[in-house]
């Protein structure tokens, strides 16, 4: 008589679920940490000390971010549903010449807003139909793009910054009470909302699981009945349309239309969409990882300039940053 086997246990799942929550874990509260640390080294190296808690120097880093976080909500949209945008710098560009041209010309400030950031979302019209219609990738285009936009800002501008009249869009990034925190200017406040609102777009609507799905398995979202190139269309329509608020919000801070500002911008929105928890692979990430990564940047950048850190020492540590980023992202997904 043959003995029976012992037959193995089922092992419990309990490290099992212990794993999946502390990666979990990591993921959600990973930029909180970047950003703790970032802020707890210049809070105690002795050349910052005395002043990068202050009210006024925090004004200025909330006051930095905005640009980028505006345009990270864009971003972050297009790397969720696994593409990418290179023209933003150059975008940025153009509607902030584009404004500026427009108070020379005395239109209504009403209408600029308006104009400047529907210059964007036409932008972004373009990549998304280029992208969806002809099934081209995302790098080339949005690379094509760069060069377009910025060669049509000079165009536009003649070469030459455009010096417009002093209106009321030069309110939205103009810092009342430098040396004190409150009150902020009213764009880290349209900042603010324009992420809480994203973040149930993407969270708790149809729109925001499409972006998931398509970034995830654009395939099985074709599939399943999802109109795949609508979809991104309207994502990087959406994109462009938070470039021409950012453009809106480049042009108030400098009260000038430059053609040639934002030169490498780009990599700035990207590396605060990615050190947020946005995987470049699609199909993970979110809102308020990106502006935590924004805050990141812009913490870094004041930071360095505080302690008399070159500017091309700044840029190969974002680079270095970039690549770390990219390169977590890539051992989660395969320890997931």
């Amino acid at each position: 008589m043959i003995p029976a086997l012992p037959i193995a246990k089922n092992e419990s799942p309990a490290p099992i679920r212990k794993n999946v929550s502390l990666r979990l874990l990591l993921t959600a509260f990973g930029p909180f940490f970047g950003l703790l640390i970032v802020v707890g080294l210049f809070s105690v190296l002795p050349q910052t000390r005395p002043f990068f808690l202050t009210g006024g120097n925090l004004k200025i880093i909330l006051t930095q971010t905005v640009i980028v976080a505006i345009g990270a909500l864009g971003m972050t949209m297009i790397i969720i549903s696994g593409g990418i945008d290179l023209s933003v710098g150059s975008s940025i560009a153009l509607t902030s010449v584009v404004g500026a041209t427009l108070l020379v010309h005395n239109v209504s400030p009403f209408f600029v807003v308006i104009l400047t950031i529907l210059a964007g979302g036409l932008i972004g019209f373009f990549n998304g139909t280029i992208i969806a219609g002809f099934k081209m990738m995302p790098f080339i285009v949005t690379l094509g793009m760069m060069g377009i936009a910025r060669g049509t800002a000079k165009w536009l501008a003649n070469s030459q910054i455009v010096n417009p009249p002093e209106t009321s869009v030069s309110t939205f990034m103009a810092a009342n009470e430098p040396t004190q925190f409150f009150p902020l200017p009213p764009g880290v406040w349209i900042t603010i909302g324009l992420a809480c609102v994203m973040s149930v777009v993407m969270r708790r609507t149809v729109f925001g699981r499409y972006i998931f799905a398509i970034g995830s398995n654009e395939a099985a979202a074709r599939l399943c009945g999802i109109r795949v190139p609508l979809q991104k269309i309207i994502i990087y329509t959406l994109g462009g349309l938070f470039c021409g608020l950012a453009g809106l919000m480049q042009l108030s801070r400098l009260t000038q239309g430059d053609p040639t500002v934002a030169v490498g911008l780009e990599l700035d929105i990207i590396a605060a969409v990615v050190i947020g928890g946005a995987s470049l692979s699609g199909g993970s990430g979110g809102i308020l990882g990106s502006m935590i990564g924004a805050l990141i940047m812009a913490v870094l950048r004041s930071g360095s300039n505080q302690m008399d850190i070159p500017t091309y020492m700044q840029e190969i540590v974002i680079g270095f940053i970039i690549i770390l980023a990219v390169g977590l992202d890539k051992l989660r997904q395969r320890r997931a």
